[in-house]
């Protein structure tokens, strides 16, 4: 499990491998036919195959296995992001389980354990703290921009990444109408970046919530001074009423299961006239399903929403005012933190194994190519009480 990769600070190094003569199995060919990419050629998105492993392991355990050989060292590939943007184009997760029947009894039997059970509930909800957010804030510090925004940036003016989340920041800010002595709601807190930022620049109180320990932590020292907040909750455990409220990066880990309690709770939560912006990753296409890679070795229990899932539990209380994508804004929020991270690595690599470094470099391009691709979306939502607020002005 990731958290013991994590936590044991133990440096592994992959195992050795070398070239063999090797001949790709037919499947895998006919697969890639349409992606452009190729196997062992020598362009620097084609993936470079160092033990026929591999293959077994991708054929057997789909986006798994084929995550899992890369953190082995079985295979490279000089431009993991633009490998990925060409195989998530072409629909490559689709084809690979229909062309097996292990697979797709697989994926059947994950839906199913899916669909009979609340992954995001009760403690369940602390175990994405525990394994990703607590893994060391001298990753996130390190890869993040001063803000400590883990989220997208908003690229529309900016030109570097510090000034595309302090943009994205304050056109929350504004989309929310945020007025002094306010009392806001910041459901999944982070590292308090937004927090702070509403409460330094437009005086409101903030009450900010997160299931990681060394986020609050950090968040409360950061937010020092500054009517500001930070508890270590659930978000099915608050109580009291705010103006505004948002969520930043946090419904990926709320489950289809639980929207409609999410949303009963921002509701019960936020005043007649208030403001509520939801900014979540969106996934193209409706599915109750996370790619079980990410989902073991990065968010555990997650799932991107489908548009028609908000939409569905939202009816019949709460109406949205403003759906904004810009999805295509993470791919350069991505490929900057992986700059970040890399050229941190030298000190983070005293603390860290290389195998946590090729998890963490797949997990980083992987990501950036599902945003170039176009199947990843960011949408930020301003919604309300129905017949509460007959006016709004949409801002971009």
């Amino acid at each position: 499990m990731l958290q013991h990769v994590h936590t044991s600070r133990i440096r592994h190094e992959p195992p050795a491998t070398k070239r063999r003569g090797h001949r790709p199995p037919a499947v895998l060919k006919h697969l890639l036919a349409d992606t452009d990419v190729r196997l062992n050629g020598d362009r620097p998105w084609d993936i470079r195959v160092n033990d026929p492993e591999a293959y077994r392991r991708t054929l057997r355990h789909g986006s798994l296995g084929f995550g899992e050989a890369y953190m082995d060292g079985l295979w490279d590939c000089p431009q993991l992001d633009e490998m990925f943007t060409r195989l998530l184009r072409a629909d490559i997760n689709n084809k690979l389980r229909q062309h097996t029947l292990r697979l797709l009894l697989a994926s059947l039997g994950s839906y199913w354990h899916k669909l009979l059970r609340n992954h995001q509930a009760g403690r369940r909800a602390f175990h994405v703290g525990k394994q990703h957010y607590d893994i060391g804030n001298d990753i996130y510090q390190a890869m993040l921009d001063p803000t400590l925004s883990y989220s997208c940036g908003y690229w529309a003016r900016a030109t570097t990444l510090e000034d595309a989340q302090r943009d994205k920041l304050d056109l929350i800010c504004r989309k929310l109408e945020l007025q002094p002595g306010e009392r806001l709601l910041d459901i999944g807190c982070g590292w308090g970046g937004l927090a702070q930022h509403a409460a330094s620049h437009y005086g409101v109180e903030v009450l900010g919530i997160t299931v990681s320990r060394e986020q609050q932590k950090l968040a409360a020292e950061r937010c020092a001074g500054l009517p500001v907040k930070i508890e270590f909750m659930d978000y099915r455990a608050l109580r009291g009423q705010f103006q505004k409220i948002v969520s930043v990066g946090m419904f990926e880990h709320v489950g289809p299961k639980n929207y409609r309690t999410y949303f009963d709770t921002v509701y019960h939560l936020l005043a007649d006239d208030g403001l509520f912006l939801l900014h979540t990753i969106g996934d193209f296409e409706t599915s109750n399903n996370n790619d079980p890679w990410l989902s073991r070795y990065i968010f555990p229990n997650s799932i991107l929403p489908g548009a028609q899932q908000i939409a569905a539990a939202l009816e019949p209380r709460l109406v949205f005012h403003d759906w904004h994508n810009f999805g295509a804004d993470y791919d350069p929020t991505l490929m900057a933190w992986w700059a970040n991270f890399q050229a941190a690595w030298p000190t983070l690599g005293q603390r860290y194994s290389q195998r946590f470094y090729r998890m963490w470099q797949y997990y980083l391009l992987s990501c950036a190519g599902l945003f170039r691709s176009g199947q990843g979306q960011v949408w930020q939502i301003v919604i309300s009480k129905r017949n509460q607020r007959l006016e709004y002005r949409s801002l971009r």
